[in-house]
């Protein structure tokens, strides 16, 4: 079996890591946890500290997507993912990919901008 350097090695992150990844307040993401019954994160049972892994990241950035890229409202985007997961799955990822794109043009423009 191969190894895979592309993998990222961390298996948790701190809510303050995914509040900034999202550009987001702690808080907002404390209160998306008791609004969509799907997002719980691992807590330390000590230190109560919430512990994010991929699979609540990706949940995350679908909400992130219907609720602040795209503007529905909390109701609307919980109505969403329950009418239709794979869906709304689906158009996050392609969202996520234009994004990335349009930076990667934009990065690739500023170099060609710089040589005229």
């Amino acid at each position: 079996m191969a190894l895979n350097l592309n993998k990222n090695l961390k298996l948790y992150y701190s809510i303050g890591e995914v509040a900034e990844m999202f550009d987001l307040n702690e808080s907002t993401l404390r209160y998306w946890e008791q609004e969509f019954p799907f997002l719980k994160p691992k807590t330390r049972s000590a230190s109560k500290i919430r512990q994010y892994t991929e699979k609540d990241i990706e949940q995350l950035r679908l909400i992130h997507n219907l609720v602040k890229v795209r503007g529905f409202k909390l109701a609307a985007a919980k109505k969403i993912i329950n009418n239709n997961r794979d869906g709304a799955d689906k158009t996050a990822e392609v969202i996520s990919r234009l994004t990335e794109i349009k930076e990667e043009l934009q990065a690739l423009k500023k170099q060609l901008d710089f040589l005229e």
